[in-house]
């Protein structure tokens, strides 16, 4: 399983969030708490927005996390009011450039941990239900991939979290005709650059940690001498596997079987069901 975080908000220089934090996603990489590993160094990536671009910037490699020069230069030096941050941990596929997340197709970026059971089995099913538009556009071996690229046939464009129901209902029916009982594992983040989404859901409802940071305001009053609060908007969000740290009142759990949008105005929390295709 893998760890990510999603910044949005006043634009910031990826460094302050994937380094300063005490438990920062690079500190998170040899020392998870909550994930199903401990240490994440089957690759890494992150991929961010800038005002002058739709399509977002990627970086990935390999190598482990804690590491990477390119990785800590470029972090000093972008700003962002949008990025994306993974760390990966194999389920089985290979440890190759293609497979790190976040990927990548147009306007949109998607990340996700968990996995689908037996994927080896339903692979075949699963990547015949790609629109065949869209089938060269996959470059790796993963199942993280395929549910993408399920999500962008199923209407990405047009309804996020429809789309994403519906690859949800595919893959747990797919599965089930294979013979797995609790075919899906997820928590996965999509955003098409302007708004974010956010999903927790797992066919037996165990699903891997996911928290949401808490209001701007709130924090401030909370923490009132913590300067880096006082820089930001409210609009500011952070979405994480496992919190940067342990400041009272910052991190709320994302329930079982939702979604979360972030969006210019007041986000949304909504209860999560795959839907029969």
């Amino acid at each position: 399983m893998c760890r990510w975080l999603v910044y949005s908000g006043t634009p910031m220089l990826l460094d302050t969030i994937l380094y300063k934090p005490a438990h920062s996603l690079i500190d998170q990489s040899l020392h998870s708490k909550l994930g199903v590993e401990t240490t994440n160094g089957d690759g890494f990536g992150i991929g961010w927005y800038t005002d002058n671009d739709d399509s977002p910037a990627l970086l990935r490699d390999v190598g482990p996390a804690w590491n990477n020069r390119n990785l800590r230069e470029v972090a000093e030096h972008v700003r962002s009011p949008l990025f994306f941050a993974h760390i990966r941990a194999s389920t089985g596929t290979a440890v190759q450039q293609s497979n790190c997340h976040p990927f990548r197709h147009g306007h949109w970026m998607f990340m996700h941990n968990g996995a689908i059971t037996d994927f080896h089995l339903m692979r075949r099913d699963l990547t015949l239900l790609v629109d065949p538009a869209l089938y060269a556009d996959i470059e790796g071996t993963t199942d993280s991939e395929v549910m993408f690229y399920l999500a962008l046939t199923l209407g990405l464009d047009q309804d996020p979290p429809t789309a994403v129901a519906r690859m949800a209902g595919v893959v747990e029916r797919v599965g089930r005709d294979h013979g797995v009982e609790l075919p899906l594992q997820m928590t996965l983040a999509i955003t098409d650059g302007e708004r974010l989404w956010a999903f927790r859901y797992s066919s037996g409802h165990k699903s891997r940690s996911l928290f949401y940071s808490s209001r701007v305001d709130t924090l401030r009053r909370l923490h009132p001498d913590v300067a880096f609060l006082q820089g930001i908007s409210e609009e500011t969000r952070l979405i994480v596997s496992e919190p940067l740290g342990d400041l009272p009142g910052a991190w709320n759990e994302v329930p079982e079987s939702s979604y979360g949008v972030i969006q210019p105005g007041a986000d949304e929390l909504n209860t999560f069901r795959p839907e029969p295709v």
